[in-house]
């Protein structure tokens, strides 16, 4: 039996970094700060002084630069795993991430690969400046060549993010920052993989089906809790956005009929309306209800105090359910 450790998940994401730069050398991190200062949430605290300076890359403060450096690393062999400090500074680099990191497969006709995973902290909660709490996934998942990945436990962590860099294709790996230190979970000291594609049920249910991912599914699962013995609720976390585990949420919606979709962008073309839309196309015939969709609001992300309004949290969501069973 594997040995384990009681990690938080941004331990869980130096844990799978560390142990895949063990395993294969052409795995190499890059980025603002993550060398010496072992990046700003620590995240490759330690990693500068096992691997070296040629494996952990500080770079200069040029996200388009750090994403158009590893994508020519990707295409001849090596597997850089670039971090951008906070999601909300990928904008500059956007280009890089569509033109160049999503289509090099398709353009070169499948000589080249680009098999890099860029990882960014995400979302909000934590009473950030301005462009530090985005949650702008829908952005990534719209671009087809690209794999997009939000984790919500250590295990799983250290799993997709393994699976990730294995990964022969580009991965947009993104780290619900909210909850790097919420929790501790029992990860083990070896590799392993949690497949990419694949959603988890997190809890089982009969009467609605919720989706969510990332730092919502713990008030997804405290809203259910909430309403136990009122309402059987079904949670699900997605896990991998892109592809989308289609057949999970079918499945368990075909069971209960009713379902929610948490997330904390964006209401409007998030994905909890591609969620949606794919219900209506798939299993029109078992529902009961009208989606429901608890999201954040369609302005930009607040500052400070006026997170934990903007933010879906359990009263806000349990409504939302309730709303739903009860239509």
């Amino acid at each position: 039996m594997s040995e384990t450790q009681n990690l938080t998940l941004v331990q869980a994401v130096r844990d799978g970094l560390a142990a895949e730069m063990r395993t294969d050398e052409d795995v190499l991190v890059m980025g603002e700060d993550v060398g010496k200062n072992g990046g700003v949430f620590r995240a490759t605290e330690g990693l500068y002084d096992e691997f070296g300076e040629d494996r952990v890359i500080d770079t200069p403060l040029a996200e388009s630069g750090i994403v158009g450096t590893a994508i020519g690393m990707a295409a001849y062999g090596l597997k850089p795993v670039p971090e951008i400090q906070f999601s909300g500074f990928m904008y500059p680099a956007f280009d890089q991430i569509v033109s160049h990191m999503g289509r090099l497969r398709t353009r070169s006709r499948g000589r080249f690969t680009c098999s890099m995973t860029l990882r960014a902290p995400y979302g909000g909660g934590i009473r950030a400046p301005e462009h530090h709490s985005e949650s702008k996934e829908a952005f990534y998942i719209h671009e087809p060549g690209l794999k997009v990945v939000i984790p919500s436990t250590p295990y799983d962590t250290k799993g997709l993010l393994i699976s990730a860099i294995r990964d022969p294709d580009p991965v947009v790996f993104l780290e619900p920052k909210l909850i790097y230190r919420a929790f501790r979970e029992e990860v083990p000291d070896e590799s392993y993989e949690v497949p990419l594609g694949e959603a988890a049920v997190r809890r089982e249910g009969e009467d609605i089906s919720v989706f969510t991912w990332g730092a919502m599914t713990r008030p997804t699962m405290e809203a259910a809790e909430n309403v136990e013995g009122e309402i059987s609720v079904e949670v699900v976390d997605l896990r991998t956005l892109s592809p989308l585990d289609e057949e999970a949420i079918i499945d368990s919606f075909k069971k209960t009929g009713r379902a929610a979709v948490v997330h904390e962008a964006p209401k409007t073309a998030g994905l909890g309306a591609e969620i949606a839309a794919t219900i209506q196309e798939e299993a029109l015939v078992y529902q009961e209800a009208p989606v429901k969709r608890i999201a954040g609001f369609d302005t930009p992300f607040p500052l400070y105090a006026l997170e934990d309004y903007y933010l879906p949290e359990p009263t806000r969501i349990e409504e939302g359910i309730r709303e739903a069973a009860e239509f």
